[in-house]
């Protein structure tokens, strides 16, 4: 009787032994046979990054103490975020808030009330989960305007289909560009093979590893000078090397929501 008592343990070890080994394979699997978030139809990408903003459109003006950066918004693609960004800019909350990381020559984050990004006490969370949002038509050229992600949420069957829920927020990044050495033009052709997206980042600038990764709720087409500037402030020491808090207060006066005109002068 003992003896099957101490069998029947053992198989019931050895299956559940089994179904852990298993589950671990099928994540492995899904993990680097993982699917792209959206699928890419190449042909009919536009790059509306590149074109010059109509009237009537729907702009921001990021007022900081180094210089303005204007930037056409993209409702159409991002709405949830851009209504996220639209709200909390008409509201006031941008203002006087800081530029909190700055990536030598890669991009800059602002607009957050703390100096070192992190949110205030008693803040409104439901703004930080705005579900991310991506598109074929927005990729992470020099002048993107980025809702930074915030958290994801990720059940255990999220975690076998190596899927997940990605939020992003208030707090908003500026990309600069990488330096497209010929080591890095080559490693990018190499992973296309397409080079329609490839040629877009060596001619324009940008940030390929973050594509399809941030939702882009808008793009500069003023002010280059300014995001030259941000990318390149002398920052704080830091332990983790991950935290670039400039030394000195580099503040976002006020984000202005506006509509573009062609006479210059927007409304």
């Amino acid at each position: 009787m003992k003896k099957n008592v101490k069998g029947l343990k053992i198989a019931v070890l050895f299956c559940f032994i089994l179904f852990i080994i298993s589950l671990c394979f099928v994540a492995c699997s899904n993990y680097f046979s993982g699917k792209a978030r959206i699928e890419l139809d190449i042909d009919s990408i536009e790059f509306v990054q590149f074109e010059e903003p109509e009237e009537g459109d729907t702009i921001a003006t990021i007022k900081t103490t180094l210089g303005d950066i204007k930037a056409v918004l993209y409702p159409q693609y991002s709405p949830n975020a851009v209504q996220n960004f639209i709200e909390l800019a008409e509201s006031g909350y941008y203002d006087n808030t800081y530029v909190f990381h700055s990536e030598k020559g890669i991009y800059t984050a602002m607009g957050c009330p703390k100096k070192d990004g992190t949110l205030p006490d008693g803040y409104d969370e439901s703004r930080e989960l705005v579900e991310v949002e991506l598109n074929q038509n927005l990729w992470p050229f020099r002048g993107a305007i980025c809702s930074m992600t915030t958290t994801v949420k990720k059940s255990f069957l999220d975690f076998l289909r190596s899927d997940a829920t990605y939020y992003c927020g208030s707090r908003f990044s500026v990309l600069n560009s990488i330096d497209f050495t010929d080591e890095v033009k080559d490693e990018i052709y190499t992973y296309s093979s397409d080079t329609k997206i490839p040629d877009a980042f060596v001619e324009h600038g940008g940030i390929p590893n973050f594509s399809q990764q941030v939702t882009i709720i808008g793009q500069t087409y003023e002010g280059f000078d300014v995001i030259d500037k941000l990318t390149n402030l002398e920052v704080q020491p830091s332990s983790d090397d991950k935290s670039k808090i400039p030394v000195e207060d580099i503040m976002v006066i006020s984000v202005e929501i506006g509509k573009y005109s062609e006479s210059g002068t927007e409304k």
